[in-house]
């Protein structure tokens, strides 16, 4: 459990370290924001607009960033050498997939938690075509996210810091501190209730988003123990489509009594169980039992696709 433990440490902070995750985790963020204080004209529904447009930015930018991180955190080791000098001490194979995944899972929690608080704040901040745009909130929120850069770059110039990693943990402080101050005052200045006009039915949605990108982690570190990037950014994505029209393609077949329907309903994941953005609009919200059931379902599919991981990297030839 300990050598688990170090490596998924160890892969956690590598992950850290890499520019395309921070690029993701700052432009995901501006853009969910930004779509708050754009205009749509959507007759009624420019609210709705902006929730489910910032879930599908966090989606999309998680789906690359499980893909890169795991290609990164396992390929790259696979082919360079790093693993086989690990796998030369005494640490089992399973601890060292297990590890990995457990690394990449845990950068990826960071990414979400950042991007929550975007979308939450992305939330209040939208409007419909008879008001106005939050620049306020949106200034405090753009300011906040250049003094974190900042920080970094003066971590990095005098104290020889790592950038991007110190980059990330600016982020994760600043921006927590600066959602705290927006949702003190609304969007002329004034002072508020604390969190007023915020959607908090948006945090189950979005935790089960993260379920769901925990899942396309686990099948990014199988495929990445026998392939390259685009192998398995190909992989992911096929079954990801696949499993957002699961019920169409799979499941009239499976009421239709067709075992091949049956079979391909079963062993791919549905991802309508994560995906909840029709449910956000709901007026009791979404219940967290719900959420409970998604995680075991998310459980399920994780334990069968890690076990397929593990057969895959037990006979593989690392040198």
């Amino acid at each position: 459990m300990r050598e688990t433990f170090s490596i998924a440490k160890n892969s956690f902070m590598e992950l850290l370290r890499q520019p395309i995750f921070l690029i993701l985790m700052s432009t995901s963020s501006v853009f969910i924001v930004f779509l708050s204080i754009t205009p749509y004209f959507g007759l009624g529904e420019d609210l709705k607009l902006v929730k489910t447009g910032t879930m599908a930015v966090l989606l999309l930018s998680g789906l690359f960033a499980a893909v890169l991180a795991a290609t990164s955190s396992l390929t790259d080791e696979l082919k360079g050498g790093t693993a086989l000098a690990v796998l030369s001490k005494p640490v089992g194979r399973v601890s060292f997939l297990l590890g990995k995944l457990i690394g990449v899972c845990s950068g990826l929690t960071v990414m979400v938690y950042i991007n929550l608080l975007s979308i939450l704040l992305a939330s209040r901040m939208g409007y419909d075509s008879y008001g106005d745009a939050d620049h306020v909130a949106s200034n405090i929120f753009y300011g906040s996210m250049a003094l974190a850069f900042g920080v970094a770059a003066f971590m990095n110039y005098f104290l020889e810091k790592n950038f991007v990693s110190n980059v990330v943990g600016s982020l994760t402080i600043i921006l927590s501190m600066a959602f705290v101050v927006i949702n003190f005052f609304d969007k002329d200045f004034q002072l508020q209730q604390f969190a007023a006009g915020v959607d908090w039915s948006l945090l189950p949605a979005v935790v089960c988003i993260l379920f769901m990108l925990w899942l396309i982690a686990s099948l990014a570190v199988t495929c990445s123990t026998r392939m390259d990037m685009l192998a398995t950014l190909t992989i992911c994505i096929l079954v990801l489509m696949l499993g957002l029209m699961s019920d169409y393609l799979f499941g009239r077949m499976a009421e239709a009594g067709s075992w091949i329907g049956s079979l391909l309903y079963t062993i791919i994941p549905n991802w309508q169980n994560f995906w909840l953005a029709d449910a956000i609009e709901n007026e009791n919200g979404i219940p967290w039992a719900y959420v409970a059931h998604a995680f075991s379902y998310m459980l399920c599919f994780m334990a069968a696709v890690v076990s397929l991981g593990f057969c895959m990297f037990d006979n593989r030839e690392l040198n």
